[in-house]
């Protein structure tokens, strides 16, 4: 292990500890969740997802910053994704249960307010599913789009501003190959289905949380599929 990497647990663990070691710091982020739900996922999303990005990275070319790698607009981007992602959330976790009670399943809405059953297990991965069928190759492909866009404007925040999207070049810029086969195919059903139906067995105010700490893990899993690539 090499000195960069020594400070950078050093920075997250003290950047962490206190939301686990001082009730009045945890209490606080209870509150403040529950009264400011977006602006939490922004921040959660902001930080987390950056930070998988930033250890996919240090994974990948052994380096935790790079020229043009752009993490202010990164954490930027995260943000408005993370607020997208709590609204998708709540607009599938309140809707499916209503449909599949309409689709003849009685107290779909109930049962996940429940104790953990298999009824919740079910509904809990149908939430997952329609989700993930949805809304998720839409916010991949989004988010591939910020990624080259940033790429593009060398990693600044005035040059992420400087002009506009083109989605067009940005859609022919896409590795299809790549997101369909491994993006789509593989990382929906086999990681994002089965962790998000776990996502949405846990109480509501968690699963922002997880969901912004699975984004962690993916990107190390990403990290790891890239450099398997190269070589």
């Amino acid at each position: 292990m090499k000195k960069n990497d020594c400070i950078f647990i050093f920075c997250i663990i003290v950047f962490f500890l206190p939301f686990f070691l001082i009730s009045e710091v945890y209490q606080w982020y209870i509150i403040f969740n529950q009264e400011h739900g977006m602006l939490m996922s922004a921040l959660k999303f902001g930080i987390l997802s950056t930070l998988g990005e930033i250890i996919g990275l240090r994974i990948g070319k052994g380096v935790y910053l790079e020229r043009g790698f752009g993490v202010i607009p990164r954490v930027m981007v995260w943000a408005l994704l993370g607020m997208g992602i709590n609204m998708a959330f709540i607009i599938f976790s309140k809707g499916i249960p209503v449909f599949l009670q309409y689709l003849g399943m009685k107290n779909a809405v109930v049962v996940m307010t429940e104790a953990l059953s298999w009824k919740k297990v079910l509904v809990a991965f149908s939430i997952s599913v329609a989700m993930n069928t949805i809304f998720a190759p839409v916010f991949m492909t989004l988010h591939k789009i910020t990624d080259i866009h940033i790429s593009q404007t060398g990693g600044t925040v005035k040059g992420f501003f400087s002009r506009c999207i083109n989605m067009g070049e940005s859609f022919q810029n896409i590795d299809w190959q790549l997101q369909w086969s491994f993006i789509f195919k593989k990382t929906i059903p086999l990681f994002w289905v089965p962790a998000h139906t776990i996502t949405f067995i846990l109480p509501e105010q968690w699963r922002v949380l997880f969901a912004a700490l699975l984004g962690v893990i993916l990107g190390v899993l990403l990290s790891f599929k890239g450099k398997k690539k190269k070589q």
